[in-house]
């Protein structure tokens, strides 16, 4: 098959490559095609997959064969599966994200409360403008989209596509493999049979795990020293996740342990994104020039990168040890994806797609969701598409905060995606447009329940329209 990745310069991208070329995945791409609006972002991707491509053992299968180019046309013409993971803004965008909250006293984090909704203002349109190139030029493709807020951004997308759209994240799957290898469960290859899992993206639960008939998860729960083995048994504590049941996705550490994650952050010398930032403004242009050596630079750059991923809940400077990076990685997930979509052999992921169950009008795979809410949980993978499995209904706390994110996901798709909303004085045309726009944002930020607060929802909109002065051309739908 043919794979577009559409942000072909992005730092991960080797990671697909190298899966591409040797293991189970080996063969299943023939010609991979990096899109990208940066020639220097391309170059040095290129350079790296180059380098790359001589350290790979020939078994089997060659390599895919590898084409970039800054036209989007150009890109999709052909192509079977696009993969996106693209950054508007650049990494200077989501510093941005960051500091703007930061200097309010609030959560600066990529994803995750007021940054995680300034970046999917910037995502939505340009992922729209992706989908309805698809629609015009490989009207067939799957569309994979790990571009982030990945479920807010899917969300936005499934009325253009339709299942054709599938989000990705490989959060909840890790914390899945990490947390039966400490149970002692062993998951067969692509199966996930007595995995309970429910959320949206970046905030889930895994509630049951079940093996033989029993449920091993609550002797889990009560075991400190096996919690102790992996990072989301060490986020938080014991007590709290023997009372709550289950386990967290890692990204709730920031609802749940909100002033803990905030004086983490800002007791650092730098947030993440600016240290990002600094390591790959200068790491790019070494990389173009790095001709056989281009690998080993940016695999250590990646070593450095995931060691220091949710540094602010590890105290003391501890980094991230090899089992903590163990559960398949985001590339793995796409690509087993990719292969059951293409008739590889059926798959059981934890994927974003509507909670709509197949063969039952209105039934939902989370009950208590909307239907057609894009939400994050067990599917069953085959050519025919995605079908989300059953799932318990949530405890209450869960389900109101799912509520509550969900709506607020909802209002950032409403200003970020559609056009000709009525505003709230009921005009309609270009200045209820504009109206509808700014004001689902504000109600977006001042929803979500680490702002909670018309003041400081109006004060951040007001800082990220500074920060990133498109948003005002959003409002009059020029965006």
């Amino acid at each position: 098959m043919r794979l577009m990745i559409a942000g072909g310069g992005g730092f991960r991208v080797p990671l697909v490559y190298r899966a591409l070329c040797a293991g189970p995945f080996a063969g299943i791409v023939r010609e991979l095609v990096l899109y990208d609006v940066d020639p220097g972002r391309l170059g040095a991707i290129e350079a790296v997959l180059a380098a790359l491509g001589g350290t790979v053992p020939r078994t089997g299968a060659p390599p895919p064969s590898v084409r970039a180019t800054t036209s989007l046309p150009e890109a999709l013409a052909g192509t079977d599966m696009v993969f996106a993971a693209i950054r508007p803004g650049g990494t200077a965008g989501r510093t941005a994200d960051e500091r703007v909250a930061l200097d309010l006293g609030l959560l600066g984090q990529e994803t995750t409360g007021a940054g995680g909704i300034a970046y999917a203002l910037r995502s939505i349109p340009r992922m729209l403008e992706l989908a309805g190139e698809m629609r015009r030029r490989c009207p067939g493709a799957w569309l994979l989209n790990f571009t982030n807020p990945a479920g807010m951004v899917t969300e936005a997308l499934v009325p253009v596509l339709g299942r054709r759209v599938v989000g990705i994240c490989d959060s909840a799957s890790g914390l899945v493999h990490r947390a039966a290898r400490a149970a002692g469960v062993g998951l067969p290859e692509g199966r996930l049979d007595g995995v309970g899992y429910y959320g949206l993206n970046h905030l889930g639960w895994l509630y049951r795990l079940e093996t033989g008939g029993q449920d091993r998860l609550p002797g889990l729960l009560a075991d400190a020293g096996a919690l102790s083995g992996f990072e989301e048994g060490r986020l938080f504590a014991q007590d709290f996740l023997s009372e709550l049941g289950c386990l967290p996705n890692e990204y709730l550490y920031y609802y749940y342990e909100t002033g803990r994650a905030l004086a983490g952050i800002r007791s650092s010398a730098q947030t993440r994104g600016e240290s990002i930032d600094r390591q790959q403004t200068a790491l790019y242009p070494q990389l173009a020039a790095a001709g056989p050596e281009a690998y080993r630079l940016w695999d250590a750059a990646r070593r450095s990168r995931e060691e220091g991923y949710l540094a602010e809940a590890r105290a003391g400077g501890e980094r991230r040890d090899e089992a903590d990076l163990a559960g398949g990685g985001y590339e793995r997930v796409a690509l087993a994806l990719m292969r059951a979509l293409s008739g590889g052999g059926g798959a059981d992921l934890i994927l974003n797609t509507p909670n709509t169950l197949a063969g039952a009008a209105g039934a939902a795979a989370i009950p208590g969701l909307p239907a057609d809410a894009v939400v994050e949980v067990p599917c069953r993978v085959t050519p025919d598409g995605v079908v989300p499995l059953p799932q318990a209904r949530p405890g209450k706390a869960q389900l109101e905060l799912m509520r509550r994110v969900k709506h607020v996901e909802r209002l950032v798709v409403r200003a970020a995606g559609q056009t000709g909303q009525t505003g709230q004085t009921g005009q309609t045309g270009r200045e209820g447009q504009r109206e509808g726009r700014r004001e689902a944002a504000l109600a977006a930020f001042a929803a979500h329940p680490l702002v909670d607060s018309d003041v400081l929802a109006a004060q951040l909109l007001t800082g990220y329209e500074s920060a990133f002065p498109e948003l005002l051309e959003l409002w009059r739908g020029g965006a």
